[in-house]
């Protein structure tokens, strides 16, 4: 499976400001206390099963401390590791090795973890041909790299960001409203601003059906719908628009939602909620 990898720029810059923020270059416990000529290995082992995202990026916090230091990746982006696994090995001057640990790690412990949750949804809905979208719920100033880690789990990246992607939500819809505008007015008014960007527009109910797709909208939202109500809904745009479930569906609700025939479903959880994986650096020497 071909990944793609965040911008190198990126990576760097993510990188940079970590390692600025914990102050790794005045590490006062490792400077003081570790020989500079000091080698050795470092392992990142798995506590818990998942799936790999984000060692990209604990390489290059490695070598901005000291471009001696090599990482070599055993388990690729986007590959299922077990509890127990080496996942990857750092060799190089110990003290880079300390100084660059934490960083590393919480990069790789958190994109791991959207990685292995964006697995268990694509999991949860394979034989349906619904897709698992993440959101613009993320991190600020990591969003890149958490719609990474969607991709190394098999999901699909939604919009971006605000100027990718036009998107009627509830709050618009009223301000329409107030101006005496309909959806289609909206639909026209942004394909008259930004002529060739899809449009989605989002519903609460089957009773607004109707009007969204007057504006021929590429995609269409169900917000918050029953899967009955989702399967109506794709019966009712017969193929007009695609369709996108989203609010409230979880793990457990996720099959049903995909069996109701829409196109995709989106899932802010995956990069809001994702709890950091268990994963551990180990020294050697």
């Amino acid at each position: 499976m071909q990944i793609e990898p965040p911008p190198q720029e990126l990576i760097r810059e993510v990188a940079h400001r970590a390692l600025e923020e914990d102050r790794a270059f005045d590490d006062a416990t490792t400077l003081a206390t570790v020989g500079e000529d000091l080698v050795g290995r470092a392992r990142f082992v798995a506590r818990q099963a998942g799936v790999a995202a984000g060692f990209p990026v604990a390489a290059e916090v490695f070598r901005q401390i000291d471009e001696r230091v090599r990482l070599e990746q055993l388990v690729p982006e986007g590959g299922k590791f077990d509890a127990g696994e080496t996942l990857a090995v750092a060799e190089g001057p110990v003290r880079a090795l300390l100084q660059g640990e934490r960083v590393a790690l919480n990069f790789v412990q958190r994109l791991s973890a959207t990685a292995t949750m964006t697995r268990r949804y694509v999991d949860a809905v394979a034989g349906t041909k619904a897709q698992i979208l993440d959101t613009r719920k993320t991190t600020p100033g990591l969003r890149d790299l958490e719609k990474y880690a969607v991709r190394c789990g098999g999901g699909t990246n939604h919009r971006r960001d605000l100027a990718a992607m036009a998107m009627i939500k509830d709050n618009h819809r009223e301000a329409l409203a107030r101006e005496g505008r309909s959806l289609a007015d909206g639909v026209a008014a942004i394909r008259a601003r930004r002529p060739g960007i899809e449009v989605e527009v989002e519903v609460d109910s089957l009773d607004e059906i109707d009007a969204a797709l007057k504006g021929r909208p590429e995609w269409i939202l169900l917000d918050n719908m029953p899967p009955a109500e989702m399967a109506e809904a794709v019966r009712r745009v017969a193929g007009r628009a695609k369709l996108e479930a989203s609010g409230g569906i979880t793990l457990e609700t996720v099959r049903a939602a995909a069996e109701s025939g829409v196109d995709a479903i989106s899932i802010g959880a995956l990069t809001h909620s994702a709890v950091a994986l268990d994963i551990s650096l180990e020294l050697e020497f």
